[in-house]
């Protein structure tokens, strides 16, 4: 629908002057409108938009209406299409008996008696292009809801854990005896073994089915109190299942969403060492101390698996969400780039876009933070020295502490070279220090110190035995209990009040140490300090300053034709207006194969731009069958950071998200 066309009026009134005196009356109050020779030209001027139509009686008498009638049957859900039929008669039933035919036919009609007052066709006319307009807004409302639907059913479809919305059934005494399937997602069955349960009663599909897990459910329908447990369902073949269940939607409708995993690999591991325990406590008296000994090992083997389990997990959901966001957050960035680079509008929506890009690039800090706890940002590790990197950044962390905490430095001599990543480290050093200075509100010392260890194998820290250089942040802080202490690096949590950090940097600190092949340990006791302590592997080449490349100057491409593929459509859109700007002539692709076919026909390609992680074959391979096709083609690959697996290192890539200049210089690099 053309949005100038949406409010204009519709004349048709093929007798006499009435279509040129109406649309007089109409202008006359600022109503736009378009007269229509007959009722085929009516129709095709609401398809193009339409605030209402004018129509005479005489208009609609002995013609063939069909046509009329199958639009106003098919107009959408929110659609209401609104008439003015001009009669000679008045519109009441008892003086004009077409007015019913005509009233049932159409659905929103007005008459209007002729002779009329021009007032009073003004008043009808703006009243039926008010009701059109909150018709536009239930549109605008409804289209809102369906984007939604989509973002929703996406991550519903996609989640490894089983997910179900039940509606419960009670007997007559109250008595919760069953449920129904509402909604399932696909990991649903896989967890299971139960397929097409939506529609279905549990007893229809399970009878054996325990009845303690019909008064879990009915209570939780009752109360509206969410609660996770832990159980096992016999009649499902005996597994284990990790649940939360908690209420859904009006609670006088009893449904109740379900979210459980599959433990029962875990419960068999916890029996087996339970059971492994009692033989040992078995053993002869002159066995017992080793018996003990044994016991504690296998409890802190257990707790340690519980962890590493529970951080992969995490690890896992926040890369892959992290992931998702890099994709919405390229076309954001693009867009809000050209609009910053162009200057367009007032000082203040300039400034508001400038705003809006900030908090655009602080996003994206956000994302590689959630990404350095899952261990998937991209690293580019050298031998870098630790203590010389420290002495640079004794300015920075005093200006940030703040004048009321003491900076020391304690670096120590003839330090070998440390493998890491120069970027990272300064990041992860700056978190830590304002960690430390956060932690000392009345002020204190902070202690920042290198040195070179060596440390035995530990499989708590997941640590090869070797020499390694520590760099360690410690404050005179308020410190922090053992619990507090052992949930510090889970991702968002934090002690500090709303608003006063997002909870990453130690998360984003440990995720740094465990990807480079180190670790990070904790030292705190409450009213004592907390020392934070960095293990980085050494390096067997000496740290030297690599020559910086020099800056490209984002150059404007005049001539070359590129292929771009890409299979999210917002972000292959943003991408191909970077490059027209710069000077390309465009062609799109939404697959790998699509783009081989343009390819095919299309010789006169020069670039190749194209995303990694496609349905079908990935962008890596896509390179390789376009440089068989074309040996000469220049190819660069835009990845997220979660896709770093399987793509060569030689390999020109960008990262997401990127802006036009990020662009110009990777071409310019080709």
């Amino acid at each position: 629908m053309i949005p100038h066309l949406s409010e204009r009026a519709l004349i048709l009134a093929p007798v006499g002057r009435d279509a040129e005196i109406a649309a007089s009356m109409l202008a006359e109050a600022g109503l736009r409108s378009q007269i229509c020779r007959d009722l085929p030209a009516l129709l095709n001027g609401i398809d193009h938009g339409a605030g209402f139509a004018l129509v005479t009686e005489e208009a609609l008498h002995n013609r063939d209406l069909h046509p009329l009638v199958g639009w106003l049957q098919d107009q959408p859900e929110w659609s209401d299409f609104p008439f003015i039929l001009l009669t000679r008669r008045g519109g009441g039933l008892e003086r004009n008996p077409s007015a019913s035919r005509y009233l049932e036919m159409l659905g929103n009609v007005n008459f209007l008696e002729r002779p009329f007052h021009p007032t009073t066709l003004i008043s009808l006319a703006r009243s039926a292009l008010r009701g059109r307009r909150r018709q536009y807004d239930a549109r605008a409302r409804l289209e809102e809801l369906h984007r939604g639907a989509e973002k929703y059913r996406t991550l519903f479809d996609s989640i490894e854990a089983g997910f179900c919305i039940i509606e419960m059934i009670f007997d007559e005494a109250g008595k919760p005896v069953d449920y129904l399937f509402i909604e399932t997602n696909p990991a649903f069955a896989r967890h299971t073994g139960l397929s097409d349960a939506v529609g279905k009663r549990m007893r229809s599909l399970v009878p054996e089915h325990e009845q303690h897990w019909f008064d879990i459910y009915g209570q939780v329908a009752c109360t509206g109190e969410a609660v996770r447990f832990e159980d096992a369902a016999d009649a499902l073949g005996g597994y284990w299942y990790d649940v939360y269940a908690f209420r859904v939607g009006d609670p006088r409708a009893p449904q109740i969403a379900v979210l459980f995993n599959d433990i029962t690999e875990r419960r068999r591991m916890e029996a087996a060492l339970r059971q492994s325990e009692e033989r040992l406590r078995a053993l002869n008296e002159t066995l017992e101390e080793r018996v003990q000994q044994r016991s504690h090992e296998l409890e802190l083997a257990q707790e340690a698996l519980r962890q590493s389990q529970k951080l992969e997990s995490m690890g896992q959901l926040t890369g892959g969400v992290a992931h998702d966001f890099n994709n919405l957050l390229t076309p954001i960035v693009g867009s809000l780039d050209l609009l910053h680079r162009r200057g367009l509008g007032t000082d203040r929506e300039r400034r508001l876009i400038e705003g809006a890009l900030q908090s655009a690039d602080r996003a994206k800090m956000l994302v590689q933070r959630l990404l350095a706890f899952a261990r998937r940002q991209p690293l580019q590790p050298t031998a870098i020295d630790i203590g010389g990197l420290v002495r640079d950044m004794r300015d920075l962390i005093v200006s940030t502490s703040g004048p009321r905490v003491q900076v020391e430095l304690a670096v120590a001599d003839d330090l070998p070279a440390a493998h890491a990543d120069a970027n990272q480290i300064e990041m992860a050093l700056l978190n830590l220090a304002v960690n430390a200075r956060d932690a000392m509100p009345d002020g204190g010392q902070l202690r920042i110190g290198v040195n070179c260890d060596s440390m035995a194998a530990d499989n708590r820290l997941h640590l090869r035995e070797g020499r390694y250089v520590r760099l360690s942040v410690a404050d005179t802080g308020i410190g922090m209990d053992q619990q507090t202490a052992e949930k510090a690096i889970e991702p968002f949590f934090t002690t500090k009040g709303v608003g006063q950090g997002t909870g990453l940097g130690l998360s984003m600190v440990h995720g740094l140490a465990a990807q480079l092949g180190g670790g990070l340990t904790i030292e705190s006791a409450v009213g004592h300090g907390t020392t934070i302590s960095l293990w980085l592997p050494t390096s067997e080449i000496e740290a030297g300053k690599e020559a910086a490349g020099p800056d490209i100057a984002p150059v404007k491409l005049d001539h070359g034709m590129a292929l771009v593929v890409d299979d999210e459509e917002l972000v292959r859109a943003s991408t191909v207006h970077m490059l027209r700007e710069l000077g390309y002539d465009v062609l799109e692709a939404s697959s790998a194969e699509h783009a081989l076919a343009i390819m095919r026909t299309e010789p006169g390609i020069d670039v190749l731009v194209t995303d990694h992680l496609m349905p079908g074959t990935t962008g890596t391979d896509l390179i390789e069958q376009a440089r068989a096709l074309k040996p000469e083609i220049r190819a660069l690959l835009i990845s997220g950071y979660a896709e770093n697996a399987g793509i060569s290192a030689e390999l020109p890539r960008l990262t997401k998200p990127f802006k036009q200049i990020d662009l110009a210089k990777s071409l310019a690099a080709l």
